[in-house]
């Protein structure tokens, strides 16, 4: 691990992993066109590469499908069925970065996101947390948060589900927390 040139303050170059205790993933859909409805995957991990350009940065993540949690025991089974995730079929949902580019003080990742088998191009808008000490000696984090919209009829996910019922827009949100690997 390296301190690189960025100009960001503590900016650390090197391989990071995901801390999934400390990170999150989640969702937000209407229902029913009136309210929001939130979920998250509760078992996730993936890498960030830091490069000496934070531009030459990278990301790869996966989620458990059935690790979903909306807080409804009978809605999550609905959304684990073939109806949306189908995952008996598709067990994960990954990202993939393809490319870093500055968008003021944000940044956007761009990527390939792979939901029920389907790959689509996706662009994060991500603002970098930082990078501070973590909790054993010499070990350090850092974290980053993203959001995305989606449309869910552009992975297949709810096909026979009326938008009336449940929307074709999906937000997802993301607070990762990611720790060196020396």
């Amino acid at each position: 691990m390296t301190t690189s040139t960025t100009g960001i303050p503590g900016y650390l170059a090197g391989t990071w992993t995901i801390d999934p205790v400390h990170s999150n993933v989640s969702f937000v859909v209407r229902h029913l066109g009136v309210t929001r409805v939130r979920g998250r995957f509760t078992e996730l991990g993936g890498e960030i590469t830091t490069g000496e350009n934070i531009l030459d940065s990278s990301v790869t993540a996966t989620m458990q499908a059935a690790s979903i949690d909306t807080t409804n025991q009978q809605r999550d089974d609905h959304v684990r069925s073939t109806d949306f995730l189908d995952v008996e079929n598709h067990p994960t949902l990954s990202f993939r970065s393809t490319g870093i580019r500055a968008d003021g003080d944000d940044y956007l990742i761009d990527g390939e996101l792979t939901l029920r088998g389907v790959t689509r191009p996706v662009t994060l808008t991500a603002e970098l947390g930082g990078f501070g000490d973590g909790l054993t000696e010499g070990g350090k984090v850092l974290g980053v948060s993203a959001r995305t919209e989606i449309k869910r009829s552009d992975f297949g996910v709810g096909g026979n589900i009326p938008t009336a019922v449940v929307s074709d827009k999906v937000v997802i949100e993301l607070d990762i927390e990611a720790m060196n690997q020396g």
